[in-house]
């Protein structure tokens, strides 16, 4: 798999997946992680102007995006119920989805990020049993809660390189 920055062509195609993943988020029961106007097209082209959306393909499809961004997160800067592991600097993951055509889009998205920093976090929610699963098997330990912008809870993950 193949993972290269975003350009403004790619938008269309990041837009089907974040399609995808809200239907599958809804038939795994997670309803209201996402509602149907997020992630929508201000913030895929915010993303891909700042640099931070990615794409992942495989044999020149694009089966998977997310967003990475190097520095602080606002809405980390309280964590309930638990503590960060480390205090260092970070890259964050967000709006990670998959097009549902092959496996492995999440491993390579994290193994891509944890190439650029030794810390990450990333955060979900608490109904997104998919992902906290994945999460956890990529070496992220559980960290507590945070609350997103809108105030809703989401449980926060950490991961710190052993190098």
């Amino acid at each position: 798999m193949v993972i290269r920055r975003a350009v403004e062509e790619d938008v269309k195609a990041i837009m089907k997946i974040y399609e995808y993943a809200r239907k599958f988020m809804i038939e795994s029961g997670n309803p209201t992680q996402w509602s149907p106007a997020y992630p929508n097209m201000d913030v895929v082209e915010r993303d891909i102007v700042n640099g931070n959306c990615y794409v992942c393909t495989e044999k020149e499809t694009m089966v998977g995006t997310f967003a990475f961004i190097i520095g602080e997160e606002p809405t980390y800067h309280t964590i309930e119920q638990g503590n960060w592991h480390c205090d260092m600097p970070y890259g964050t993951i967000h709006r990670l989805a998959g097009s549902g055509q092959v496996k492995g889009v999440s491993k390579a998205c994290f193994d891509f990020c944890k190439s650029k920093t030794d810390y990450l976090r990333i955060d979900t929610h608490a109904d997104n049993v998919p992902m906290q699963a994945v999460v956890l098997k990529n070496g992220f330990k559980k960290c507590g809660i945070i609350h997103v912008t809108n105030g809703d809870p989401r449980i926060a993950f950490d991961y710190l390189s052993l190098n």
